[in-house]
Parts: C-alpha cells; sequence; structure tokens
C-alpha cells in the first residue's frame, strides 16, 4: 500500500555513527582518501570522488523509517532573482549544512540543509546560464558551475559572488566543444568540466584558484598522435577512425565521443577517470561506412594523470559504434576481493546494458570479457564485441505472443513486424524470411554456431537502410544515471531504462523507439566481486535519466523516479520499504547530511522529459527528511498530490483526431489524406497512417484501407499493406491497394497498430467513453472523513474510506473503480469495489486519498465507474460532498 512503510522489517539493523561501522568483505574500516564513505557532508555529485554515492551515516535506518517524514520543502524558482523556470537533472551537493545546487533556469542556490531557507542565489550578469544542468562543485571556498558561452564559473561560498568567470577554449585557442551541462568535479585545486555537444568534445581541467586553463583531452584524437599505455602498448587513435575520405574530412574530428557525464578521482593513484560516447561523424550517428576501424576514443573510458591530463590507459566498450550505445555514465571506482585477492577496480558501462569491471590501474578487465558479432559487410562492423560474462540486461527483445491476456507482457517485449517476426493466425510472432529483411542477407555473415539464420533483435544486430529493431537503445540500460555501492554489501546498484529501438542509416534522434512500446525501467543490484545480478525490482519507469540511487550503511537504497515517488528500499533484497509521493518528477540523485545531529535526506525534484516528453509533471522543490519531520503542505497533506499520468508508451507521432471528421477511416502507408505524388505512395515515415492517432467513441467501426487507384488516381500506393494490432492481437489484417478491412472497437482503451511491410509506420486508434452522471448516486460513509495522521507523519495516515455508488435498473459493474479528486488530474484507483444488487460497495486507501484532497467542508469527490449496459460498455459518473479533516 502507499506512502508507508510497505515491507516487514526482518533483519534488525546494527545502529552506529560514523562512516567508518561500514567496512566490507576485509578491505578495513579506512578506505583510502576519496573512496571513503561520506560522513556529515556529501560534497561532490557522486558522494564521494569515486562516485560511489554511499553514505556511513545510519541513524535513518529500517527500523525506524515509518518515521521519516518532510522536515521542509523550497521551491528554489520563487526565491529572488524569481522565474517560473521548471525542469532540471542537478543532483545536490552538500558541504558544512549547506545544500548547493542548479536551479531549473541554469543559476546556482545555497539552502540552508536544517531549515531548507535560501542562503543566496546567483543569477550571472552579462552573460546567460546555462540550461539543463547535472550539479555544482565545491572548493577553496567556491562553488563552480558552468554558464552559456562555454564558461567555467567559480562563486563564492558564503555569499553566491562570482569570483571568476573563465571561457577554456578562448584560452586553449581551441573549439573543446559546448562546456554547459555536465556536473563540474573539483579536486586538490583542480577544477575538471566536460562538454556535452559539439564538432569535438572535450575534458578540460582548470585552476580553482582563478580558472586557468591546464589541459584538455579530447575524445576525437587528432591523427598521427600516439598514445602509450601504463603496459607499454601504443595505437594511434586518430587512425582508428579510417583514412582521411577524399575532401579531406577526417571523421575524428567532425563529431561524437563526447564526455556526457563527470568523471571519477583516485587521489592515491593521481588518475582521472572520464568516458566518451558513440560515435556520430561522417554522415550519422548509424552509418559506419566512411570511418572504418575502432573509432577510438568512442564509447571508451579513458585514464589521464589528473594533474597534468596525460593519457594512462584505455578501454573500448564498443568498437565501430553504430548504435549509439554512449556507455558514457559516471563511473564508479572501488575496492573489492575478486577471488579471494584486492582489487583496485572502476566500474563502467550504461546504455549496452554491461558493466565491465576493469582494474583502475591498467583497464584490463578483471571479469571476462568477448563475443563474436554477426557482421554487416556495408558497416565495417568489429568481428567481435565486449561481452561481461554476466549480463545484467536481456541481450535480446522478446517475441512474445500477441493475447489480451498477456498485456502489457515481458518488460522487453518486441513491437510485431521489426526484423520479419510476424503474427500467424494464433498471434505467435514468427520469423517470416521474405518479409522486408531478406534485402540485407547478401550482406551478412553470421558467427560461427550462431543459434538462428536471422537476427533476432539481439545487442548489436547489424543495420543498413532498413529498420532493425534492437536492445538496449539510445534511451535504455543506464543510460546516464549514476550507480552506487555499498561498502557493507559489497553490491553495485544499477538503475536501468528498457525501450527497445530500432536503428538504420537514416533514422533521426539515433534510431527510433518502436511506437507503442512500454518504456518501463527499474533498478537491480548485482555481486561486485562475481558481476552476477543479485536481485531486480522493475518498478515500472525509466529510471536511466538521473535517478541514480543513494545508499547508507544502514542498508537503506533510496532513489526518485520521474513519476514523482521517492522510494527507501532494502539495499540487500531491493524491497520497498517506503515510499512518498513528491508531486513532480524527480531527474536527479538524493543526497543524505547531517545538521546539529540530525541526518537528513534531501532530493530535487524539478522532473525532465526523458523519455516520456511533455507526460512529465516538472517543477522546482527541493525536499528535505528527517526522523519526525512535521512539513505540511497547503492541503494540509505531507505529501505532494500525485502528478499527471507519464505516455508510458511509446505515443505516436501527430495529433488526435476526431473519427467523424475523417469517416472512421485509416489510410496505410500514406503520411496524409491528399498528397498524390510517387514520394506519398507505400509511405515508411513514422507518420505513414492518416491519420496516427484517430479518435471514436466506444461502438464505433474503424476502416483500414491500403488506398488504390480510387483515393490517388495518379500515383496509388503499389505494396500491399497491414493493420496489425499490438499487443492485444485483435487484428492482422493484410491488404492489397484498394482494399479495405472494418474492425469494431466496443471497449475503451488505446488501440495501437503498424505495417508489416515495413514497421516503421505506426497509428493509434483511441477508444473512450462519453460519461453519463448519475446526480446522487454516490456517498460517503461517514460523510467526514478523517485523514490524520496517528503519529504525526505521514505514514500514520491508514485505514480505509467507504463510498457506494448505486447504479441505474440494467447496468452491472464492469471493470475498477477510480475517484476524481480536486488536487490531482490522476484518478485514485479503489482497493476494491464489489456490487450488491444495484449498489456498488467501494473501498480507498486513506493514504492514497490523503495528499490528493484539501482540508475542508465541502470537498467534491467524483466517483467513476466503467459498466455494460445490454453489453455495451458505459461509463457512469457522480459526485459526493464530504467534509475532510487532517
Amino acid at each position: 500500500m502507499r506512502r508507508r512503510v510497505l515491507a516487514p522489517i526482518l533483519l534488525a539493523v546494527a545502529v552506529a555513527a560514523g562512516p567508518t561501522t561500514a567496512a566490507a568483505h576485509g578491505r578495513g574500516p579506512n578506505p583510502p582518501e576519496g573512496l571513503a564513505p561520506t560522513g556529515a557532508d556529501m560534497p561532490t555529485v557522486g558522494g564521494n570522488l569515486a562516485n560511489q554515492h554511499y553514505s556511513g551515516l545510519t541513524q535513518i535506518n529500517q527500523r525506524n523509517l515509518d518515521k521519516l517524514g518532510p522536515a521542509w520543502r523550497t521551491h528554489v524558482s520563487a526565491v529572488a532573482p524569481a522565474s517560473d523556470d521548471v525542469g532540471q537533472q542537478t543532483t545536490p551537493i552538500v558541504a558544512d549544512g549547506v545544500i548547493y545546487l542548479d536551479t531549473p533556469r541554469g543559476e546556482v542556490i545555497a539552502v540552508d540543509g536544517a531549515t531548507g531557507a535560501p542562503r543566496w542565489k546567483w543569477s550571472p550578469e552579462g552573460f546567460e546560464p546555462a540550461g539543463t544542468r547535472r550539479g555544482v562543485s565545491i572548493g577553496e571556498g567556491k562553488v563552480f558551475t558552468l554558464a552559456d558561452g562555454d564558461r567555467i564559473v567559480a562563486l563564492d561560498k558564503d555569499t553566491g559572488r562570482q569570483v571568476w568567470a573563465v571561457q577554456p577554449a578562448v584560452q586553449a585557442g581551441v573549439d573543446l566543444g559546448s562546456i554547459d551541462r555536465v556536473a563540474t568535479v573539483y579536486h586538490d585545486g583542480i577544477v575538471y568540466a566536460h562538454a556535452a555537444n559539439g564538432d569535438r568534445a572535450a575534458v578540460v581541467a582548470v585552476r580553482a584558484s582563478d580558472g586557468g586553463h591546464l589541459w584538455h583531452f579530447f575524445g576525437g584524437p587528432d591523427r598521427g598522435t600516439v598514445f602509450t599505455d601504463v603496459d607499454g602498448d601504443s595505437v594511434d587513435a586518430g587512425a582508428t577512425w579510417g583514412p582521411v575520405l577524399p575532401d579531406g574530412t577526417d571523421c575524428a574530428l567532425e563529431g561524437g565521443a563526447t564526455p556526457w557525464m563527470h568523471g571519477a578521482v583516485d587521489p592515491g593513484l593521481g588518475y582521472y577517470y572520464m568516458t566518451f560516447g558513440n560515435a556520430r561523424s561522417c554522415r550519422s550517428s548509424q552509418d559506419g561506412s566512411q570511418r572504418p576501424g575502432d573509432n577510438l576514443f568512442s564509447s571508451t573510458m579513458v585514464a589521464v594523470d589528473a594533474k597534468t591530463g596525460n593519457y594512462k590507459w584505455h578501454y573500448q566498450s564498443i568498437r565501430h559504434d553504430v548504435w549509439d550505445m554512449d556507455n558514457v555514465h559516471p563511473p564508479t571506482l572501488a575496492d573489492i576481493k575478486v577471488r579471494g585477492h584486492e582489487r583496485k577496480v572502476v566500474f563502467y558501462g550504461s546504455k549496452s546494458g554491461h558493466q565491465f569491471v576493469l582494474d583502475r590501474t591498467n583497464g584490463r578487465p578483471v571479469l571476462p570479457v568477448h563475443q563474436p558479432m554477426i557482421q554487416d559487410s556495408r558497416q565495417h562492423h568489429a568481428p567481435t564485441q565486449p561481452f561481461p560474462a554476466h549480463r545484467l540486461l536481456p541481450e535480446c527483445v522478446v517475441w512474445q505472443k500477441l493475447d489480451p491476456d498477456n498485456v502489457p507482457g515481458d518488460p522487453w517485449r518486441a513491437v510485431p513486424n521489426y526484423n520479419g517476426y510476424q503474427p500467424d493466425a494464433d498471434g505467435n510472432l514468427v520469423f517470416n524470411p521474405d518479409s522486408y529483411v531478406a534485402a540485407d542477407e547478401p550482406f551478412l555473415t553470421y558467427p560461427q554456431g550462431y543459434p538462428t539464420n536471422h537476427r533476432r533483435g539481439c545487442m548489436y544486430d547489424p543495420q543498413w537502410d532498413l529498420p532493425i529493431l534492437s536492445t538496449t537503445s539510445q534511451n535504455g540500460g543506464a543510460d546516464w544515471s549514476n550507480n552506487a555501492y555499498s561498502h557493507r554489501t559489497n553490491l553495485v546498484y544499477y538503475p536501468y531504462g528498457t525501450n527497445p529501438v530500432a536503428h538504420w542509416n537514416g533514422a533521426g534522434a539515433n534510431g527510433q523507439r518502436a511506437i507503442g512500446q512500454y518504456q518501463t525501467g527499474g533498478i537491480l543490484a548485482y555481486d561486485a566481486s562475481t558481476g552476477k545480478v543479485r536481485w531486480r525490482n522493475h518498478l515500472g519507469t525509466d529510471m536511466s535519466h538521473g535517478q541514480g540511487p543513494l545508499t547508507t550503511a544502514s542498508d537503506l537504497l533510496f532513489v526518485g523516479q520521474i513519476d514523482g515517488r521517492f522510494l527507501a528500499m532494502d539495499a540487500r533484497d531491493g524491497d520497498v520499504l517506503w515510499e512518498f509521493q513528491t508531486g513532480t518528477g524527480i531527474a536527479g540523485a538524493p543526497i543524505t547530511y547531517e545538521v546539529d545531529g540530525e541526518q537528513y535526506v534531501a532530493v530535487f525534484a524539478a522532473g525532465s522529459t526523458n523519455p516520456y516528453g511533455g507526460s512529465v509533471t516538472q517543477g522546482d522543490s527541493l525536499w528535505a527528511f528527517k526522523l519526525g519531520g512535521a512539513y505540511r503542505t497547503g492541503s494540509g497533506s505531507q505529501e505532494g498530490p500525485e502528478p499527471a499520468p507519464l505516455a508510458i508508451r511509446r505515443p505516436v507521432q501527430g495529433g488526435p483526431v476526431e473519427g467523424s471528421t475523417v469517416d472512421n477511416t485509416v489510410l496505410l502507408a500514406r503520411r496524409d489524406r491528399t498528397t498524390d505524388t510517387a514520394a506519398a505512395r507505400d509511405g515508411t515515415a513514422q507518420n505513414a497512417m492518416s491519420p496516427t492517432h484517430l479518435r471514436v467513441p466506444v461502438g464505433t467501426t474503424v476502416t483500414f484501407r491500403n488506398p488504390g487507384a480510387e483515393t490517388f488516381p495518379n500515383f496509388p500506393n503499389q505494396l500491399p499493406h497491414c493493420a496489425t494490432q499490438y499487443f492485444e492481437g485483435l487484428f492482422n489484417a493484410k491488404l492489397d491497394p484498394g482494399e479495405s478491412f472494418r474492425f469494431t472497437f466496443d471497449r475503451a482503451g488505446d488501440y495501437y497498430f503498424n505495417d508489416c511491410t515495413d514497421p516503421r509506420p505506426a497509428g493509434k486508434i483511441e477508444v473512450y467513453l462519453t460519461p453519463q452522471d448519475l446526480p446522487g448516486a454516490a456517498r460517503f460513509l461517514p460523510s467526514t472523513l478523517d485523514l490524520g495522521s496517528r503519529t504525526g507523519v505521514f505514514t500514520g495516515v491508514r485505514g480505509a474510506a467507504v463510498a457506494t455508488l448505486t447504479l441505474p435498473a440494467g447496468h452491472r459493474l464492469d471493470g475498477d473503480v477510480v475517484l476524481r479528486t480536486p488536487l490531482s488530474v490522476t484518478p485514485v484507483p479503489a482497493r476494491g469495489a464489489t456490487a450488491i444488487g444495484r449498489t456498488v460497495l467501494v473501498w480507498f486507501d486513506k493514504a492514497d486519498l490523503d495528499n490528493n484532497v484539501p482540508a475542508g467542508e465541502a470537498v467534491p469527490l467524483t466517483l467513476v465507474a466503467n459498466v455494460l449496459r445490454d453489453g455495451q460498455q458505459q461509463q457512469v459518473t457522480s459526485t459526493a460532498t464530504v467534509r475532510i479533516t487532517k
């Protein structure tokens, strides 16, 4: 049940003060500098320099979690200079009891960690702030941030006064890329900043004292520069991008290899670790034909001397990347035991769903890797790719049967018709060798012993100019969320998203996520010493876009979700123990700290857009929690209201069109209903269904037509086309030009379909009910609802709220009942409903209602129920006025 301690506490937790209580696996109580657990402060966006996101604080633990409540909330945009900006991807830091973070506008604010009162807020003068930001750093009495114009800025930590602002590219005399997004890192007199875009992107280091340029390192290296690693092995990295093109283009210098996320520091070794993204140059990210070779340092971790930037070693996780896998999340360092031996390791991986465990002294894999791959002769694919022995996420998509009883199905299920997997008469997705993928076969070479003679939708399946669906995606795996490492459990906590993508050379946005698929995710934990997954909790929302976890020495794991939920989980088994609704999406990692002997946990709930676009509720709220926290919102609840529902399924392109305006007809493989040209027929674009989004009431018969000469006399479609409905499998009509198919939709819902000739075009039929209002039919028993907490904390709101709904004669309940409330557009689902004659008895969890209704004398609450009358689905509503006390 929501918003209370959600699982029994089965293990006593040792409560001890200070971070050094968390010695793990024989390493001893005093980890080396940079790798020690944080204590009263959390001064870097990674928690410590090793990006472990691990705190030694134990005051908040599993035995007292039910007492954890909000202490305060600060709307950072409301602080002068105020703005109405919302949304930000930043992770706060805290030093000496003061929290520092980026605002939605890209400014910097300092907030008292105990009270939430603002200390200062900086807004630049003479230049603009940077929009998207992912964190600041602190050192030498200064806070370091980024701003427009590729600037690094230092602020006085006590006053917010601007100390210096520099443009490293001007100092270096070379374009370093767009230095405007990635969190800065401070250590030992140096500030590290990463470019987040540009034709050629670099990591740059400047002096913390005055911003003077020290060094920079490009992901796309100059041709002829030889890098020799700590083992004496040398490589001309620029030459791995193939020869200079006839027009003089050097692919290594034209794009990609961007260091999208901040790095890690090992003070003992004196190394700085940075990760570079995929190659994007010479035509596109998914066309490797002009850049034969491994394309260093794309999809690569590089270790350099932290003081000088001199190269130490590299490890490439994807050779010749043509899938935009961008293994760039912040590297995590740890000292662990592997097969009984102490090892200094770095955990590396991201979108691919891999985690490479590397010796951080030399870059060699500590755990085994290697796998042969399918190759396409047109793409210059590498014959093998690094694959850890233990994969964290499925290697291939799942071709599940289309069936109303199997929805939503496996999180990694594939949309039909991709890769030639088409439904048979029973809805089973079966490979059809005569489908569109047959055109690629002459160019493919399969590894010896490969289990099939076709591409199954697996990691690194090759593509050329036709769409091939595979996993994970440009929005999958861990993308750019941080990991966390626990000294107590020896587990690495890995948030992930699942979002299979179709690649081809001309695909925009580095691939097309299949329309109508479910975009979900969760968090897992794997054993740092073996790489084996110990537990997985598929929470249901994407967790790969900033929703990084924080773990503590009391075996708690704190993590936020883009639907506004803030969770405390059992770090040993992944059970959710506590849940709080912030009211706005979370796209940053939480922090924990101590002020005057009290432990706090804080999270910035501002929201972002990946991968749910405008359906995410964005905000500007910095929340802090402590034991016995007594903060109340304006509604009288401690929580925020339930935010708007997320567009979990990948949406179609194009807005809704009422069926009555187009004769309830969809034209297949056409982008519009009037263009009669050769280029318009047999469309393969995402929006090549006209319309892509048709809205009709329940009971409507929709016509699907493959338009022939009767519709487009000059340039009719020439190919057969399908309307394959998924994932229910209600119909799969294959139509020749001029043919039509009709289907009557008798239940409300969203029904997606695509084309078998080319699966990229997709549409949706939105079937809706028009509610019938029943005045006086709803009652709450009693008419006063007491939503007060027995403990003073939101977890103490308990019990059931009971209502009745009297149905008209001839109506019977058909499905669940929900409640529309004043504070949320998302209805509250009933915990149960049962019909007794014409009366439906409904009960709701009071904890679900509390944050969605205000205290007051006459609060309107509307029951909504789907019913059947004479076999026809209908919807009824009725509003009751209730007195709410809290």
